[in-house]
This record gives structure tokens, C-alpha cells and sequence, in this order.
């Protein structure tokens, strides 16, 4: 049941990717309920999915319905646009796609990709070009900028990547995109548990804190204490000391 389940997703999420490129495709998600399944599908352009009154949504629909054999009126597609679209790998991996095959340099494609995750408030991304990038001999170029995970179970909640393949007149390309997201309590952009090792101070409401308005030295080394001092004029002579008679 589960292998069923994994290469239906994986056939729906290919078919999608191959008709749904230019909508900005980034992903899609399977909701069965005993009254019909519900695919929503998350692009960055949903009217384009969506169509004149409805009608290329009817067509997705109908299609996925004769492909897997779900009978009438149990299966429903939906478009959502994508919350974040700079903090969504998939997306980025598709606009970089299409920016290498309308000519832009890679280098170009790749730095603006990279400009725009950060902007975005990601805390790191990388962006690995593989293939026969100008020359002949086929080559690997990595671009990344800020703090980025790469072991641990942090980095799996941490790191959206995606990888997607460049069919170039000189032969094909291979992207990567990996975004280190940043820690969100609500949860809609990021995860909600914090990095392990993150430490938050907590504050006590000043408290315990004193003002210093100048510089104050401090010693450490115990001070020895003083000898008492004898006063001469008040003190009184010492008796002496009775001697014995022999």
C-alpha cells in the first residue's frame, strides 16, 4: 500500500512538472478523505492553472482521473500559491531552469537566484551548476552565500533542496538549490523548533543589573589582615615575671 502510494505521488508530481513548468510548479500535495480524493497543487501562478472559467483545471482534473482510474466525481485538483516563493526551493529551481534556457549566463542566473533567496530572509543558499557549462569538458560551479547545514537531523528540518535538469544545446544540465530556512514559532515559513545549539538568554526585568557610570577596578587577592598597633602612651607596663628565691 505504501509502495502504491509512493509511485502515485511520484508519476502525479512528474506529470505536473512537465505541464506545469511555466506556471511556477513547486510542488503538490495528497489529501485522501473517504469522500474523495483532494490534490492540491502549489504554484507561484495559479490563475494560469486555473484557466478562463476554470476550464484548464477541468482538464488536469479529468486527466488524472483517466490516467488512475478514480471513478466520476472522486478526485478534485486545487490551486495554492506558494506563501513565500523566495524560501521555496522548487520554485527556485524552476526559475532557474528557465533563465538558462532563454541564453542568461550562468553565472548571472545563478548570483540572482542566490540575491533573491537572501533577500527573502532565508539564513543561507546554495546553488550547484553541473555539466558542459561553456567548454567542452563538463564542469561543476558552486555559488552560496550564508550560513548553510549540510548533516544531522537539523539539516533535514532545516534545508529545502531541489533538483531539476536543463536540457542545453550542448547537452544537459544539472541544478541544484538548497535554502536554509530560518526558525519560525508560527511555523508558515520556517520550522517551529528552533537550532539545537541556539542559546536565549533570558532577561529578568534589570533586576540584578547595577548602573556603572565609571570605570571601577576591582582586586581579587585577599588583603592580609593588620597587625594590631600598640599604643605607647596608654598602654600599660607588663608586669614582670616573680623570680624564684633559692
Amino acid at each position: 500500500m505504501f509502495v502504491a502510494d509512493g509511485v502515485f505521488y511520484a508519476e502525479l508530481n512528474e506529470f505536473f512538472q512537465r505541464e506545469l513548468a511555466a506556471e511556477g510548479y513547486s510542488g503538490c500535495e495528497v489529501r485522501v478523505t473517504p469522500a474523495c480524493t483532494e490534490i492540491i497543487i502549489r504554484a507561484n501562478h495559479t490563475q494560469d492553472i486555473l484557466g478562463v472559467k476554470g476550464r484548464r483545471i477541468r482538464e488536469l482534473t479529468s486527466l488524472v482521473q483517466k490516467r488512475f482510474n478514480f471513478p466520476d466525481g472522486t478526485v478534485e485538483l486545487y490551486a495554492e500559491k506558494v506563501a513565500a516563493r523566495g524560501l521555496s526551493a522548487v520554485s527556485q529551481c524552476e526559475s532557474l531552469k528557465f533563465k538558462l534556457l532563454q541564453g542568461l549566463a550562468v553565472r548571472r542566473a545563478a548570483y540572482s537566484v542566490v540575491r533573491y533567496v537572501m533577500e527573502s530572509g532565508a539564513k543561507g543558499c546554495e546553488v550547484i551548476v553541473s555539466g558542459k557549462l561553456r567548454a567542452a569538458r563538463a564542469k561543476a560551479m558552486k555559488f552560496s552565500e550564508g550560513f548553510m547545514l549540510h548533516s544531522g537531523n537539523p539539516a533535514k528540518e532545516f534545508i529545502d533542496s531541489a533538483v531539476r535538469h536543463v536540457e542545453m544545446k550542448q547537452g544537459v544540465l544539472g541544478i541544484k538549490v538548497k535554502i536554509m530556512l530560518d526558525h519560525d514559532p508560527t511555523g508558515r515559513v520556517g520550522p517551529k523548533n528552533p537550532l539545537p545549539d541556539v542559546i536565549t538568554i533570558l532577561d529578568n526585568d534589570g533586576k540584578d543589573e547595577v548602573s556603572v557610570d565609571a570605570p571601577v577596578s576591582e582586586s581579587k587577592i585577599a588583603a592580609e589582615p593588620a597587625a594590631p598597633a600598640a599604643d605607647a602612651a596608654g598602654a600599660p607596663e607588663a608586669a614582670a615575671a616573680p623570680t624564684e628565691a633559692f
